[in-house]
C-alpha cells in the first residue's frame, strides 16, 4: 500500500517538473530557432532537471518493485 502511494506521488510530481521546465528547448530549436545549443544549466533550471532525473529513479524503482511483488 505505502509502495502505491510513493509511486503516485513521484508520478505527480514527475509531470509537474517536467511541465515546469523551460519551453525554449523545443521544436523551434531542430530548425535553428536558438543559436546557444551547448549552455550550460543554472540556478533553478539545474535545480528542476536534477529532481526530473531523480523521480524518474524513484518512479521506475516504484514500478519494477511493485511488478516483482
Amino acid at each position: 500500500m505505502i509502495l502505491d502511494i510513493i509511486q503516485l506521488v513521484s508520478a505527480v510530481l514527475l509531470v509537474v517538473v517536467v511541465l515546469l521546465q523551460n519551453r525554449g528547448t523545443g521544436l523551434g530549436a531542430a530548425f535553428g530557432g536558438e543559436g546557444n545549443v551547448y549552455r550550460t544549466k543554472r540556478g533553478l533550471e539545474k535545480t528542476l532537471s536534477i529532481a526530473t532525473i531523480i523521480l524518474a529513479v524513484v518512479f521506475l524503482a516504484t514500478a519494477l518493485i511493485n511488478v516483482l511483488y
